[in-house]
């Protein structure tokens, strides 16, 4: 029995549909972890939270998924993803999922590390062929100085309208003509994408097959993530949220342009909550997806843990306290003895976010077609969580030892 339950879709953001209750009391087991969470509560207590947020953020629509362990407990769907067809959001809508994608380029980069390609704090020059400009030999850019945006790597970078008649940058050329170093390696924390498009282009020089087929038959196709694409599929495309902004003006939602990436791995990715779940069951349970282990424990280990201590605090416009910081592109943090990672990823009329408890297996995961929501998600993501701790059965001793 696949103890999985999903609230219906609502067509209004405050109607009485949003979110219908059920009763089940959901029991994970799995080595040196056990625990019942009252999952009928759970919803319960959360979806006026949902609600809350959504009022507050301006948030058109939203799917939210909560992991524990190693299965889906519950999934809801809340507004409408379309507002002028007043389209219900749906479980399997399609939103874009921004730089919560950046961490699975990441680990497509880190597989080609545990075959022995490279070591971490290997020159990332070595596997290049060309100069990067104010790369410095004697200080040189490292693997984990971009995974941890240390890099000091700046460039041109952004996005283009989807229905534009110019063509995005392909890889090869952005990487060779636009990245430049504008400090020192370890110098600061400044959030670069074009680092990211780096690493997209070193797991294409390294694997020796293309970044995008390296990425769906190495990470998006064992953890079956099937509606997650950088080009939406014609089924996806159907299931499309509209994106949205608010008019300064008026105060209502208006549509806002659909873009597409000028250089494609930083982050303009598109998915499902369900696949965004399965993300965060690999990531909870070091590395496996049924069965299957997609990368070492001890890597995601080092994923998860702030790589400099010298930059811990909060990092302005990012979730965390000041024991937050990098670890291999997850936000890492202590919270009440507890460790914690997250990402959230943010383009115009699109804000996601991704949280996960590693002590206690729990994991919250929203997307939306809200702009620049963080705030609103960084505070839904810790209170799920800790509703979560609430109503899960022994919280002290589920703990893991």
């Amino acid at each position: 029995m696949q103890l999985i339950k999903e609230t219906l879709p609502a067509s209004k953001l405050v109607s009485p549909l949003c979110g219908i209750l059920f009763t089940l009391l959901f029991a994970v087991s799995f080595p040196g972890f056990a625990q019942s969470i009252q999952v009928d509560k759970l919803a319960h207590d959360l979806e006026p939270e949902i609600r809350k947020a959504m009022i507050e953020g301006k948030i058109p629509s939203c799917t939210v998924a909560l992991v524990s362990g190693d299965k889906v407990i519950w999934t809801g769907a809340f507004g409408e993803s379309n507002l002028w067809a007043r389209t219900p959001a749906a479980s399997d809508s399609v939103y874009l999922i921004g730089s919560t994608f950046k961490a699975m380029s990441t680990v497509a980069l880190l597989q080609l590390m545990e075959e022995g390609k490279f070591k971490l704090d290997d020159p990332v020059s070595d596997h290049l062929e060309f100069e990067i400009p104010g790369n410095d030999p004697a200080n040189p850019i490292t693997f984990r100085h971009l995974f941890t945006h240390t890099s000091g790597l700046n460039g041109e970078f952004g996005a283009i309208p989807v229905w534009n008649n110019g063509g995005a940058v392909d890889l090869d050329t952005y990487v060779r003509t636009k990245l430049k170093v504008d400090h020192p390696p370890v110098t600061k924390v400044e959030y670069s994408n074009p680092a990211f498009t780096l690493i997209g282009y070193l797991v294409e020089k390294i694997s020796g097959v293309s970044y995008k087929q390296y990425i769906k038959e190495n990470v998006w196709d064992p953890l079956e993530m099937t509606s997650t694409a950088f080009d939406p599929t014609p089924d996806m495309g159907e299931r499309l949220a509209v994106p949205y902004v608010v008019n300064q003006e008026t105060g209502k939602q208006v549509p806002t342009v659909r873009i597409r990436a000028a250089v494609y791995p930083a982050g303009i990715t598109y998915g499902t909550i369900h696949d965004q779940a399965n993300w965060m069951i690999m990531n909870l349970n070091g590395g496996m997806f049924k069965g299957r282990q997609i990368i070492s424990k001890s890597t995601m280990d080092m994923m998860h843990t702030r790589q400099y201590d010298q930059f811990k605090g909060p990092i302005e416009g990012i979730w965390g306290n000041e024991t937050a910081g990098f670890g291999l592109t997850w936000w890492a943090q202590e919270r009440n003895g507890d460790q914690y990672f997250a990402h959230s990823g943010s383009l115009s009329g699109y804000t996601a976010f991704l949280l996960g408890n590693r002590d206690r297996k729990f994991g919250f995961a929203i997307l939306t077609n809200g702009n620049r929501s963080h705030p609103h998600l960084f505070k839904l993501g810790d209170r799920a969580i800790d509703l979560m701790i609430e109503l899960s059965a022994g919280s002290v001793a589920a703990k893991e030892d």
